[in-house]
């Protein structure tokens, strides 16, 4: 084999060698990615959750407190510093 063959073949053989490599590096990024992706949604629909309990809690609550307590929405009650 001339040496032009031989370094035309190493040459093209570390391409295709690097291309492999960066494929597969490419790949596990791209799941890491994907999988932060997914915890995110997770924490996400947990926080929703939690907010939706506590704001059906208030309401609860509220609910409760109007039964005991007359409540006005009149705004002419006494101003406090005037």
């Amino acid at each position: 084999m001339s040496r032009a063959a031989k370094l035309t073949l190493a040459g093209t053989s570390l391409m295709a060698a690097g291309i492999v490599t960066f494929v597969h590096y490419a790949q596990r990024s791209e799941k890491a990615a994907m999988h932060a992706g997914v915890i995110r949604d997770i924490e996400q629909q947990r926080i929703k959750k939690e907010r939706q309990a506590d704001f059906e809690m208030q309401r609860a609550l509220e609910q409760e407190y109007r039964k005991v307590q007359s409540v006005s929405d009149e705004a002419g009650g006494s101003r406090v510093g005037g």
